[in-house]
């Protein structure tokens, strides 16, 4: 038996690894604004929260300048970097026994909602999902609980019959302040100090282990 009705799952660092597409979008992004471009390190910090967020906090710009850059950025990115990511091992195999076992599933990301349904479609995932919660493009700081809390009222279930998974700490405390129990993947962008220290309620390192966490064994 599934312990949940519905598995909402984040997209990158989670269902795909689109660090390479990101980083080299932000990489442009500061070139352009005459910022200096800081070590992976730091750019891989990019995966996960929002642009806004990611400038701001990441490089130290001011609003003004943030949006600007993501102007820069989505230049980049939907001029091909979108594309320059790889879908993780096993999560198709996921998704398939996780919907022949019955369950709701839902992509919750901080992505666009349009640059989300682009990314799924092209590599044949979008049938998978029940719903996608993606950020509004009015909205650049949509925060996860808001994007988790809309996937629920669209599967129509309840916080306590859902579970989110996700490679950060945005959305470990997102899942918490929804009312959701969480699992982290450690296999992402996040570190698995981080999922620990935010108390999400398991932690997985592979596709296989996100099944075990929700009751499910393939």
């Amino acid at each position: 038996m599934l312990k949940y009705k519905a598995v909402l799952f984040d997209l990158d660092g989670t269902i795909n690894d689109s660090g390479p597409g990101i980083m080299n979008s932000a990489r442009y992004a500061l070139e352009k604004m005459g910022y200096p471009v800081p070590g992976e390190e730091t750019l891989c910090r990019f995966v996960g929260p929002s642009l806004i967020y990611s400038f701001r906090t990441f490089c130290g710009m001011s609003e003004e300048d943030a949006q600007q850059a993501v102007v820069w950025y989505r230049a980049c990115y939907t001029g091909g970097e979108d594309y320059n990511l790889t879908i993780y091992d096993g999560m198709v195999s996921l998704f398939e026994t996780l919907r022949e076992r019955g369950a709701l599933l839902a992509v919750v990301t901080s992505k666009p909602q349009d640059m989300a349904e682009k990314i799924l479609i092209h590599f044949g995932l979008r049938g998978y999902f029940d719903c996608v919660a993606g950020r509004d493009m009015e909205n650049e700081s949509s925060q996860k609980c808001q994007l988790i809390l809309r996937a629920l009222q669209e599967l129509d279930i309840s916080p306590r019959e859902a579970v989110m998974v996700g490679d950060t700490r945005y959305d470990i405390i997102g899942a918490r302040e929804a009312g959701c129990d969480s699992i982290g993947v450690t296999y992402g962008y996040g570190t698995k100090e981080e999922l620990q220290e935010q108390k999400a309620t398991y932690l997985a390192g592979c596709a296989r282990e996100i099944g075990a966490c929700a009751g499910l064994h393939f």
